[in-house]
């Protein structure tokens, strides 16, 4: 058996026009491509070492809310894929959100470039290629780099996914979020790192001690920990990605008057040595969008598709919480219209309940240098359904540009396993100037929105009051003991103080979306701020 399974070769191109009629191994695959409703070209079918433009690699439109995985070793083509999939996904007016951390991907908004190695694809594949442009909006976490801040309140960021950027473990996550409950409690709002540095730090002082013996199991030294984390971070240059005015993550669900989809570009390589930063920062973003998409089961075309660039950053060290949660949002954002697709190295890097919920996979080449490597491959090659390939042979065999596919059919049965010469991006393959970027930076409607931060009275403010007008009480009692008057009256408590400020207000009005932020909570322990 293992005789007829068929590995890709480097044959030349059929011309069009002069293609043989399809083997019958490879008719029985491409049936599994016959879609009626709108759909996706991938590309073309590789069978016995010859590209077949007769034969195109497809995936319906109506099941990318089912997820998906991009996967492959350095260099093998998965930004380009990323790019493929996006141009299309906005041509039938569905929204993407692509990370860019390499900076490459900008080019979406601009017309490609044809040369011969484009000519010779779009030929063997059977492409009309024509070079476009496509919408895109070009984000930048906190500001730092190259398009529109991106901020999260802290509240809103919540304990569990603050953990891990903060590299805390299971207790100090646990501890973490005790904090979190003690502010929502007194009314501290949470807006910024300082806020959040400034109540760890009351709690840790004379005057907060005995308040932090009542939250129940942490501990002065734990509560010590993590404000030196959070100083840590802080030095790090982490304060921007922190504050208002919040990111409104429905701006990513946008499309354009002429009804394509917007594609919301990420810059992250101002960034990239922060991983865990950024990629929980992502997860944040998916999240916030749970929160406020409302339930559409399975729509004919998805609400977004997001595609979570060097997910294995994401999962590195995280707490058991964190992956639960992880799998608990891709789990349930899909009855939301959200498709996710995670794109790494190797399928081994996606934990196994989520990697079980991505139902279309297009894995680029593997290596299999190493005895790590040759297990790896081994492990790939068991995700797939049972095909008539050489699973082994062929994914270390693969060219640059080329993928073993299988997506859901759309009756929600996996296709035949598809080795795929896979079509030309028409967005131009690399980055656009820095001036063209600046350029839609500038104008887009949405940077008079975002660009400028904004500091307002929250938890530091309160509590550097608190402690001035504590302070200025203090004198006065000491004035009026020495000069024999009655002191004056002791201070108002911290709850008092809170009424007084108005903060109680804000409060009572947010109590009336408390099950809202619960729902958020549950997955990772935000809270999610009404705008």
């Amino acid at each position: 058996m293992s005789d007829s399974r068929q590995v890709p070769g480097a044959a030349a191109p059929e011309t069009p026009g002069s293609a043989p009629a399809l083997p019958s191994e490879a008719r029985g695959i491409t049936a599994g491509y016959d879609f009626a409703g709108p759909a996706l070209d991938l590309g073309a079918l590789v069978w016995d070492g010859r590209c077949l433009p007769a034969a195109p690699v497809r995936v319906p439109l109506s099941v990318l809310n089912r997820h998906g995985l991009v996967a492959g070793a350095t260099g093998t083509g998965k930004t380009k894929t990323l790019q493929l999939i996006a141009e299309q996904l906005s041509a039938q007016g569905v929204p993407v959100f692509l990370a860019d951390i390499k900076g490459d991907v900008s080019g979406v908004s601009a017309p490609g470039q044809e040369d011969e190695r484009v000519r010779a694809r779009a030929a063997e594949v059977g492409q009309h290629w024509t070079p476009r442009a496509f919408p895109a909006e070009f984000y930048a976490l906190g500001g730092l780099g190259r398009g529109i801040p991106v901020r999260a309140t802290v509240t809103s960021f919540g304990p569990v996914l603050l953990s891990k950027v903060l590299r805390l473990n299971q207790t100090q996550e646990q501890s973490l979020g005790l904090i979190f409950h003690y502010a929502d409690a007194k009314g501290l709002e949470l807006v910024d790192l300082k806020d959040l540095r400034a109540v760890v730090a009351f709690l840790t002082s004379d005057e907060g001690r005995p308040e932090l013996k009542e939250i129940g199991g942490l501990s002065t030294a734990t509560a010590g920990v993590i404000l030196r984390a959070l100083t840590a971070f802080e030095a790090e240059g982490m304060a921007p990605f922190f504050g208002e005015p919040e990111f409104d993550t429905s701006e990513l669900l946008r499309t354009a008057p002429d009804g394509r989809g917007v594609l919301s570009v990420l810059e992250l390589p101002a960034v990239q040595d922060k991983p865990q930063l950024f990629s929980t920062f992502l997860m944040w973003l998916l999240a916030d969008l749970f929160h406020d998409l409302p339930e559409v089961g399975d729509p004919e075309r998805p609400k977004l598709v997001f595609f979570f660039d060097e997910a294995h950053l994401l999962f590195n060290g995280a707490s058991r919480a964190f992956l639960e949660s992880i799998t608990r949002t891709v789990r349930l954002i899909r009855s939301k219209g959200v498709g996710v697709f995670f794109v790494t190295q190797t399928p081994r890097d996606v934990p196994a309940d989520v990697l079980a919920q991505l139902g279309s996979r297009v894995q680029h080449a593997l290596r299999a240098f190493t005895p790590d490597d040759q297990k790896a491959l081994r492990s790939a090659v068991r995700t797939f359904p049972d095909s008539a390939y050489d699973l082994e042979a062929v994914l270390t065999g693969l060219g640059t540009g080329e993928a073993v596919v299988t997506v859901l059919s759309e009756r929600g049965a996996p296709t035949p396993v598809a080795v795929t010469r896979l079509r030309a991006p028409e967005s131009l393959m690399g980055p656009v100037d820095a001036d063209a970027l600046e350029r839609a930076v500038s104008l887009s409607p949405l940077h008079g929105r975002y660009a400028q931060a904004v500091d307002r009275e929250s938890a530091y403010e309160m509590l550097a009051a608190r402690e001035a007008a504590a302070s200025t009480a203090e004198e006065a009692a000491g004035a009026a003991a020495g000069a024999g008057r009655e002191p004056a009256r002791e201070e108002p408590s911290l709850v008092e103080q809170v009424v007084a400020s108005g903060a109680f207000k804000s409060l009572a009005r947010s109590l009336g979306t408390q099950l809202g932020r619960e729902i958020t909570r549950s997955l990772f322990g935000t809270a999610r701020r009404r705008r």
